[in-house]
């Protein structure tokens, strides 16, 4: 930040004294103070992102509503539609904006998060994580008692059987999915008769409405290089679209064919069959999908602006060639590659002390920082960091405008 930055509160009046400066760069809101400027969904106070104190979790809001609009352009061209996964951002706020802007739905890893979006007014939801113990099938069915619109997966013909038991036990039809494995040998059935047989079981027993299925290829989000991404998905992919057409040649219902995401989102449309992409971190994008390149580039991934940020601090400048700031491994995780400092060159940034971010200096740094000067650190991996986090600072041209909520925050259950 910029040492000639001030703000309204630069100055302290006291009787008979003299004025005395206290730069913004020092100086900053407090979360409760913040919070308490924020009411009825209104920012009260005209505040400064360079106000508030760090580590500070922000989200550009035109970069933010760029990116939304960004997928669903490209989802219409391809005739295909998006279901994010709210894995990423876990904040019901930017969730409804995601389905205010056309997505058919939500994802949510765990049923614990499936509930906070469902107690935050997100009624279309896709669990896409298999509820292995009891306590947790129940806590499924009792989300799909409310929730109509809540599906979850399975991949596995005796967890079949137990949701069929607890929905029974309810007087309930719940909604399933088949988990298709695309290779990665992490969760999920394995492509072809093994699935076919699965959503059989599920379309005969009582208590359960089978919906179609769900394949995730993980592994392909991150090949560097677009044709080599291209490649990847669509061999991975080819034996899920199979298992498809032939829950389709068994006359069973397939409304739902979801799976790719991020890094394949202008690819996932290839493969035969699929309904809906599960997106996910082309909200806020990070470090890690930068790096893998786009169609246009294959240096970098500009699909999607970086529009998530750390605010930090820097705390020291008495060592040569470095600075430390406040925004060490508990604000920005020790994902590599290490967070970007945004707007700078020659310089990087590593998160690997628990309290404290090293600043270094190359040859060509474009700037160096002192103490109390402020930094803006484009995030490693999105959906840890947003973990970390009770609140995100909505930020439009600098100001504040919104305080969200990351209701999932802790939500792994």
């Amino acid at each position: 930040m910029k040492s000639s930055h001030f703000n309204r509160r630069r100055f302290l009046q006291a009787s008979g004294a003299a004025a005395i400066w206290i730069p913004t760069s020092v100086r900053g809101y407090t979360t409760a103070e913040m919070q308490s400027f924020f009411v009825d969904g209104q920012m009260q106070v005209d505040v400064s992102k360079w106000e508030l104190d760090t580590p500070a979790l922000c989200v550009d809001l035109d970069l933010l509503e760029t990116n939304l609009a960004r997928m669903q352009t490209a989802m219409g061209a391809n005739g295909i539609a998006s279901r994010p996964h709210a894995k990423t951002h876990k904040c019901p706020a930017i969730a409804q904006m995601q389905m205010d802007t056309g997505s058919v739905g939500i994802c949510t890893a765990k049923v614990s998060e499936a509930e906070v979006m469902y107690q935050n007014g997100i009624e279309d939801i896709l669990m896409t994580t298999t509820n292995a113990t009891r306590t947790k099938i129940n806590r499924a069915m009792s989300l799909a008692e409310v929730c109509p619109g809540f599906i979850q997966a399975t991949d596995s013909m005796d967890n079949a059987r137990l949701l069929s038991e607890a929905a029974v036990a309810r007087n309930l039809v719940a909604d399933v999915v088949v988990d298709v494995d695309p290779g990665m040998g992490r969760t999920g059935t394995p492509p072809g008769q093994p699935a076919l047989g699965l959503a059989q079981l599920i379309d005969q027993l009582p208590g359960l409405r089978f919906r179609g299925m769900l394949s995730y290829d993980g592994a392909s989000q991150h090949v560097a290089g677009f044709a080599a991404r291209r490649t990847r998905t669509l061999e991975a992919m080819a034996p899920a679209a199979e298992t498809f057409e032939l829950l389709q040649q068994a006359g069973l219902r397939t409304d739902i064919f979801s799976g790719g995401g991020t890094g394949t989102y202008n690819i996932d449309h290839e493969t035969s069959g699929l309904t809906d992409v599960q997106v996910g971190s082309y909200v806020f994008m990070d470090a890690q999908y930068l790096e893998i390149g786009g169609e246009q580039d294959d240096a970098v991934y500009s699909d999607f602006e970086p529009s998530l940020t750390i605010l930090a601090t820097v705390l020291n400048d008495q060592y040569a060639g470095r600075a430390t700031s406040d925004a060490g491994a508990k604000a920005c995780t020790i994902n590599r590659p290490w967070p970007i400092v945004k707007g700078e060159t020659g310089i990087s940034y590593t998160s690997g002390s628990d309290e404290f971010g090293t600043i270094r200096y190359g040859d060509n740094a474009s700037r160096t920082y002192r103490v109390g000067d402020k930094l803006e650190l484009i995030v490693s991996h999105c959906d840890p960091v947003v973990n970390l986090y009770d609140h995100i600072y909505a930020i439009r041209n600098d100001r504040v405008e919104a305080i969200w909520r990351v209701a999932g925050r802790g939500m792994s259950a």
